[in-house]
């Protein structure tokens, strides 16, 4: 039960939650906007004898580049939010611009910031990782080409990727992402 701990309303809440593809791990992963309305992605561990209920003193907040365990968002909407595994094992974090309209900060083209981009990282560390996930070494942007970006964008320049899934390969597909970017106004878009 989070809700002590989640500001909730309009585009704010409990966002997203995610198993690892290995059910071993007992680990869920939740995405959810605190009470300050910057995002948290945090780990929870399953209680022992029952895996349906996540022990609440198991909490473990994953900490980002910039030394915090939540990512700012300067507005209350565009939060993204939805968590999920890929083929490949890695959790895929979609996150939007930080809200208002028009990205009047500019976040979704600034590989400096984690707003408004797909992140992915590998969350298959031991508990006492102090970050809680290690970059994966074929992350696009870790050689500075074609732009010099922070290791955990997977993908840049997106408004609001509230949901997203994987073309599954157990069905013939390619493994490719496919993201639902909320547009403002007039249109929606589709990312493959």
């Amino acid at each position: 039960d989070l809700r002590s701990v989640i500001s909730a309303g309009g585009e704010r809440g409990l966002l997203g939650f995610a198993f690892p593809p290995n059910p071993s791990t007992g680990r869920v992963f939740v995405n959810f906007t605190n009470t300050s309305g910057h995002t948290v992605v945090a780990r929870f561990s399953r209680t022992p004898g029952n895996s349906l209920v996540a022990d609440p003193t198991s909490r473990f907040d994953l900490r980002w580049p910039d030394g915090n365990r939540f990512i700012m968002q300067p507005f209350a909407n565009h939060n993204g939010g939805h968590l999920a595994f890929g083929a490949d094992g890695c959790l895929y974090i979609g996150l939007g611009d930080g809200g208002s309209a028009n990205d009047p900060q500019n976040n979704a083209q600034n590989p400096n910031t984690l707003l408004g981009k797909m992140l992915r990282i590998d969350v298959n560390v031991s508990d006492g990782d102090v970050t809680g996930y290690r970059i994966p070494s074929d992350n696009p942007f870790l050689d500075g080409n074609p732009v010099s970006a922070l290791g955990e964008i997977w993908a840049f320049g997106l408004r609001n990727p509230w949901r997203y899934t994987f073309d599954d390969t157990a069905l013939g597909g390619t493994g490719a992402m496919f993201i639902g970017d909320v547009g403002q106004s007039a249109r929606e878009e589709i990312d493959f």
